[in-house]
């Protein structure tokens, strides 16, 4: 978090990390729709349509006197440039974990789970994470304490069962997000 004390500023830096094709950049066009900025996400993306990179952009509040600045990203799911990840993950303040429900895909969400807590080492144990488990219209989805077990989570750790396409609780996972940096 950086703040600017003389022009009353908060800067913070929330990631979107997940397996490929889990809904990270569809939360994230959801978000910044939401809050009039569609033209303001930035994407890098393959001729597919598919992250290359990151997804990146600005969301302005202020409260008071104060301004705050909350930058977006998303990692790239794919395996392929899975080296860039660690970068986007630099001076992260939040992040929000986007997990795909389908029951097929759980060997992926848990090796992105173990890939996140290996990049953050030590400092995942301070850094705010909530899940957002996606696409919970899909047929075969797992339950959500079937999840929690598979990847080892804790009771205690925030998780909502979103629906990016529909933007069902895509809001509320990224406020509690910026609850919890701001409680910390």
């Amino acid at each position: 978090m950086l703040t600017d004390l003389g022009a009353r500023k908060i800067i913070i830096k929330i990631v979107y990390f997940g397996c490929a094709m889990s809904g990270k950049t569809t939360s994230l066009k959801f978000i910044f729709e939401k809050f009039g900025r569609r033209d303001a996400l930035q994407s890098i993306e393959t001729q597919a349509g598919r992250t290359l990179f990151f997804d990146w952009g600005s969301i302005f509040f202020q409260k008071g006197q104060w301004k705050f600045q909350i930058d977006l990203w998303s990692a790239t799911g794919q395996d392929f440039y899975a080296e860039t990840r660690p970068t986007v993950l630099t001076g992260v303040d939040g992040i929000v974990f986007v997990a795909d429900s389908q029951k097929h895909l759980m060997d992926d969400n848990k090796a992105s789970w173990n890939e996140l807590s290996l990049i953050l080492g030590n400092n995942k144990k301070e850094l705010p994470i909530v899940i957002s488990l996606n696409k919970r219209d899909a047929p075969n989805a797992i339950s959500v304490n079937e999840f929690k077990n598979s990847l080892g989570l804790k009771n205690s750790i925030i998780l909502f069962e979103t629906i990016a396409t529909q933007g069902f609780n895509v809001l509320e996972t990224f406020k509690a997000l910026i609850k919890c940096i701001f409680n910390q």
